[in-house]
């Protein structure tokens, strides 16, 4: 075990497009296969909460309760707290840490929550130590996360297989896994949880402004975002191919025919 935090890199940074994605998410839609263990009192830490659209979702479930949402990044905390305020959840707070050295005293939290976090992190097995220590006895630590090989798509798209290649290859470049959700059940095993729930389930786009909006976002998040930097930066591309990766995600977006799923690894963990 590491001796300390491993370096996050943020593979996608905060541009709008990336906002564009994780503005959408909600309770529901990621993270339904926790929702029947919440309490109305529990108290619930966000890991990596990123806009607070999840954070906010769930602090409605927990009237009685709190939730806390924590990101290493403190301007799209900002946002996150505006969210709150928006739907006037005064039993909310928001604050910069690290998902591998949480800023939180052991057994703190009812509920450890992470959605798309694992997969960015150098060591997601210190983290989900982490998240077991700040969970109380008889407390559930929840992840979810991608499987970006798992992803697939109709019809055949060659520009889209250069894309997943390249986004696999960016994101290990980072540290990170891209195929986390397959990794899940195995990182907790290593990281000392014994009773644990695992599945699975997907995002689908297929109707027309469903595929507009994927397609478009990833178009967008290809060329424009901290991710195209990276890409660039790294060598693993020019501007010139990311732009052949963009219109190959808008050419997918405008088949009549168009269907994308996104699968993720699901896991509850019993503390």
């Amino acid at each position: 075990m590491p001796t300390g935090p491993t370096a996050v890199v943020y593979t996608h940074g905060h541009h709008e497009s990336v906002l564009r994605s994780h503005t959408w998410r909600t309770a529901a839609n990621s993270a339904a296969y926790l929702l029947a263990a919440l309490e109305p009192h529990h108290r619930i830490l966000d890991v990596g909460c990123g806009p607070g659209t999840i954070t906010a979702d769930l602090a409605t479930l927990v009237p009685d309760g709190h939730v806390t949402g924590v990101d290493n990044a403190e301007e799209i905390l900002e946002t996150a707290r505006s969210a709150a305020a928006a739907r006037s959840l005064t039993h909310t707070a928001f604050r910069t840490g690290d998902a591998q050295a949480l800023p939180f005293p052991d057994a703190s939290f009812d509920v450890v929550h992470a959605h798309q976090v694992l997969q960015h992190l150098g060591d997601p097995v210190g983290a989900l130590r982490e998240m077991r220590r700040v969970c109380a006895p008889g407390g559930l630590v929840a992840v979810r996360d991608a499987d970006y090989a798992a992803m697939t798509w109709h019809p055949p798209a060659p520009g889209l297989d250069v894309w997943l290649e390249l986004y696999r290859s960016v994101a290990r470049a980072g540290g990170g896994e891209p195929d986390a959700g397959r990794h899940l059940r195995a990182w907790a095993r290593e990281a000392g949880f014994t009773d644990l729930t695992a599945t699975a389930s997907a995002w689908c786009f297929a109707e027309e402004a469903e595929r507009d909006w994927w397609g478009g976002l990833w178009a967008d998040r290809t060329t424009a975002s901290g991710y195209a930097d990276r890409a660039i930066g790294l060598g693993h591309a020019d501007p010139a191919r990311l732009e052949r990766i963009a219109a190959a995600w808008r050419e997918w977006a405008a088949a009549p025919d168009g269907w994308f799923a996104v699968l993720h690894g699901e896991l509850l963990c019993r503390v």
